[in-house]
């Protein structure tokens, strides 16, 4: 019991080493000199450039108290962009893993795409839809898409056919052994795709702001960017870091909510 506590303990004080030395090591970096602070500012200046971004009142500052509203809009360009995804890679990875009809006339076409690179997409964009959310929106979907299709193709392929005749020997039909056998057997892949997805929409999402929009953490890191604010661009990469971990972890639990077969992840 007690070795049980102490890697208990470990286990919630070990991913928090590497970020600690990182800080250490930004601490001295700074303290010394090391590295000019006009290229990398001091953990204290970067803090307190957050705070005054984070709860500063507007005219304090070019940036003061402006973060509540650019997440807001970041995180609705996101989900929306990565829900749009996953309402077409899901169902087309499984129909594609499935039936080998499809994954012929799917396949080729989508590892074509998928080989482009996201900045190719963003002129086009531009042209299609102008600048603002339907870009971002565009952007964001389509480089969530690929991994959520391939993991669910992958996934769905990989369920043994063994499971869906002893289901149809218990007289499980096939929509029913749809969500009953082939969802929770294909779900590691799946929520691998989607994990990998929405990791993918907050790169995707900066790309995507960087074009001129007026509000949004890419937007502002491209304001800093032009105002010579190097704080400001770290406090914006931290922030959207930390809402790419924390949506990950909203999107792990609702799924160990919805199904059971989620619950069994790690």
């Amino acid at each position: 019991m007690a070795f049980e506590k102490k890697n208990g303990w470990m286990g919630g004080f070990i991913p928090w080493v590497l970020p600690a030395l990182f800080i250490l090591g930004w601490f001295l970096a700074s303290r010394f000199e090391i590295v000019p602070s006009y290229l990398m500012p001091s953990p204290k200046q970067v803090g307190e450039a957050g705070i005054l971004y984070a709860f500063g009142a507007p005219g304090e500052g070019p940036f003061a108290g402006r973060f509540w509203l650019d997440a807001w809009v970041s995180c609705g360009r996101v989900f929306a962009g990565f829900a749009l995804a996953a309402l077409f890679g899901v169902p087309l990875g499984v129909l594609s893993g499935r039936a080998e009809s499809m994954q012929r006339f799917l396949s080729a076409s989508i590892n074509a795409l998928r080989a482009v690179p996201g900045i190719c997409w963003l002129p086009l964009a531009m042209v299609w839809f102008g600048i603002g959310y339907r870009t971002t929106l565009f952007l964001v979907a389509l480089a969530a898409f690929f991994p959520i299709y391939i993991n669910t193709a992958a996934g769905a392929r990989q369920v043994s056919p063994l499971l869906f005749q002893a289901g149809a020997m218990m007289g499980v039909r096939r929509l029913r052994a749809v969500f009953a056998i082939l969802l929770p057997g294909a779900m590691p892949n799946i929520l691998t795709g989607l994990r990998l997805g929405l990791g993918i929409s907050w790169a995707y999402l900066v790309l995507g702001e960087l074009t001129g929009v007026p509000n949004g953490l890419g937007a502002v890191i491209m304001d800093a960017r032009m105002m010579g604010r190097i704080d400001i661009i770290i406090v914006g990469i931290v922030l959207i870091a930390l809402l790419g971990r924390t949506s990950d972890l909203m999107l792990s639990g609702l799924l160990r909510i919805c199904f059971k077969s989620a619950r069994r992840l790690t």
